[in-house]
């Protein structure tokens, strides 16, 4: 198992209601790379989300996808977070045999959010998912 995702569930398990744990997603969210202001624009906003959402992949040297993302919402930007523990710095294929149900049923994420903000969840991996798709079919 991946040591981000591994970590992002250790912490969870170790806070002790979700009170805190909304205060760590947010808190992942303040520190997300920032986006410049030319990076938000119709070609990375995530469709699907009630808030504004911006998704950014770029391509390492060694075949890894880094992403970076931002939103006008806190605990968006935080979601943002936890998909960035999860998904960036690794290759496509890594990418494509992630099981996020599973890690999102490990983390009891989906009790814990509105059913708008789960959309907007799944829009995100779903972009996250299209582009290791295409990197992985070019």
């Amino acid at each position: 198992m991946d040591t981000q995702i591994e970590q992002l569930k250790t912490t969870f398990e170790m806070l002790p209601d979700w009170e805190e744990r909304y205060r760590f997603i947010i808190d992942l969210g303040r520190k997300l790379e920032p986006l410049e202001d030319d990076e938000r624009n119709e070609a990375t906003r995530v469709r699907g989300c009630m808030s504004q959402v911006w998704l950014i992949a770029d391509d390492e040297d060694d075949d890894k996808l880094h992403f970076r993302g931002d939103s006008d919402a806190h605990i968006v930007r935080g979601l943002i977070g936890v998909l960035l523990m999860i998904y960036s710095d690794k290759t496509p294929q890594e990418i494509a045999e992630i099981d996020i149900n599973q890690i999102f049923a490990d983390l009891n994420l989906e009790q814990h959010i509105t059913m708008n903000r789960r959309n907007g969840l799944y829009s995100m991996v779903e972009t996250i998912q299209r582009t290791a798709s295409r990197r992985l079919d070019a």
